[in-house]
């Protein structure tokens, strides 16, 4: 008699369930180390406490990824195969906050933010629907497009070094330093005929600094970047899905058989340590910093429906608007837990839908398997040490590759729009893209705004999808489709 069971709803033997799930975890590994990391040093925390962050990244990954593929009650999970992980559509938004509150300080106001924002996606879940016409693919494709090209500017300066502190390009010259030095002891004093210095008065930089940019930096950026590209082109299958991943441990190796990794925290740090909520203390909930990630939250929800259905397609299950309101609130879900166990807002993961497609197997029990394997990791603080330790040039030419595929799915959506008969899809591009680069390009520009609004403006990931809304409202209306949506998914896994 043949079996009634959906192959999503098949149960695998052990053994394979495991591998398969281990397959899924190193797919995704790569990017959902890159958050943590990039976050923890923009808030500038210790490497103690970055190594913390990817470990509850990590726990709370498997966590979510269980909730969503195994299913808690009717409300939450959608009983797919989906891998959960931190989005990168909200980097730019907390990088902003970072850098504005760095320290615990700003680490509690971006975790406030974040449970904020979690209980208004549980909210909106189940009204997604109605706003899916007001994301048209010119639209998800133009906001993906600016997320990939902002987060371009971590991936370089990974590789050359930061444009401000230990690794600024300039400093100040030494000499000039001591001439200053000199100067600000007379100045005042009376029968030196030095005057007293003007407040706040400093020496530019201008002798150049040998920590930016030395070329064997570059060289072991420019090798992981090659390592990426010769595995996607030889490589077949798992592998040719694991490129980022293999090149990120080719450039470890090679560092640490040069003496330029050290391993003196990964020694220091235990092999099991629980994961506790509240680790930098209680968060603090901004209005104005809920409104900024609620706002992202509405993107990620967009992209998570795009994908599920892309997923329903692909596996072969219906996917009715109780089991879609159930997946987009568990997202939401995520999110809460993100902000309590101090991590980051979360999303279903692409290149695991892609892994789907590619393995063909549906069972949702497998990314089950991968989430107990990412809460063990999680619970094992030498594999946050381990990361956390990774030179960050290492980390760049990987973040070439995996920032680059961001902008480039914008793109690859972006293909699928009507041009030639739509003029008016180019208006809404291009006026976007430049909204989205202006906290790129010119970072000061609301130095004369009111402070209150600065962390809705500092992110050019939300201006351009605000801009992008409203420009292919005025143009076109709100004619997006699910269907667009679905086929939109669809085309950034294939």
């Amino acid at each position: 008699m043949p079996s009634t069971t959906h192959p999503v709803d098949e149960v695998l033997p052990a053994p394979r369930l495991a591998a398969l799930g281990i397959q899924h975890v190193l797919v995704m590994y790569a990017g959902a180390i890159a958050v943590p990391l990039i976050v923890g040093r923009a808030l500038k925390l210790e490497p103690e406490q970055v190594a913390f962050l990817i470990s509850a990244d990590l726990f709370v990954c498997g966590i979510v990824t269980i909730i969503q593929s195994l299913g808690a009650t009717q409300w939450f999970g959608i009983k797919l195969p989906v891998m959960m992980g931190v989005t990168f559509a909200a980097v730019g938004p907390m990088v902003a906050m970072a850098n504005a509150n760095p320290g615990h300080d700003g680490a509690r106001m971006i975790f406030g933010a974040i449970i904020g924002a979690g209980v208004v996606a549980m909210l909106i879940a189940p009204l997604m629907g109605r706003l899916l016409r007001f994301f048209p693919p010119v639209v998800t494709g133009s906001i993906i497009l600016v997320i990939g090209v902002s987060l371009m500017k971590v991936g370089v300066n990974w590789i050359f070094g930061n444009p401000v502190g230990p690794t600024a390009p300039h400093l100040v010259a030494p000499e000039h330093a001591e001439w200053l030095k000199t100067v600000t002891a007379l100045a005042g004093v009376e029968g030196t005929g030095v005057p007293a210095l003007p407040d706040k008065l400093s020496l530019a930089a201008t002798a150049p600094n040998a920590a930016y940019a030395p070329p064997s930096h570059v060289a072991i950026s420019a090798i992981v970047l090659v390592s990426i590209l010769l595995v996607a082109r030889f490589g077949k299958g798992f592998v040719a899905n694991i490129a980022v991943l293999l090149g990120i441990v080719i450039g470890a190796i090679l560092t640490a058989a040069l003496g330029m990794m050290n391993f003196d925290k990964v020694g220091n740090a235990g092999w099991f340590a629980l994961v506790t909520p509240f680790h930098f203390g209680m968060p603090i909930f901004n209005p104005i910093l809920i409104a900024t990630m609620s706002l992202v939250m509405i993107v990620v929800l967009i992209e998570s429906t795009g994908m599920f259905l892309a997923l329903g397609e692909m596996t072969g299950k219906r996917l009715t608007q109780p089991m879609l309101s159930a997946g987009l609130r568990t997202d939401g879900l995520g999110t809460i837990l993100g902000g309590l166990f101090n991590t980051f807002p979360y999303t279903s993961f692409s290149q695991n839908v892609g892994l789907v497609g590619v393995t063909g197997v549906r069972s949702r029990f497998v990314c089950v398997a991968g989430g107990v394997i990412l809460i063990v990791l999680g619970l094992i603080p030498k594999m946050g040490a381990l990361v956390e330790a990774l030179p960050t040039f290492v980390l760049g030419g990987a973040g070439l590759v995996m920032f680059g595929m961001v902008a480039a799915t914008g793109v690859r959506i972006l293909s699928a729009v009507d041009f030639k008969s739509s003029r008016n899809n180019l208006f809404i591009v291009a006026v976007s893209l430049g909204f989205g680069m202006i906290p790129l390009i010119a970072p000061d520009f609301e130095m004369w705004m009111p402070n209150a609004i600065h962390p809705l403006i500092e992110s050019g990931i939300l201006l351009a999808s605000i801009s992008a809304v409203l420009l292919n409202w005025y143009f076109n209306g709100a004619v997006g489709e699910a269907g667009d949506l679905r086929d939109a998914a669809m085309s950034t896994e294939t």
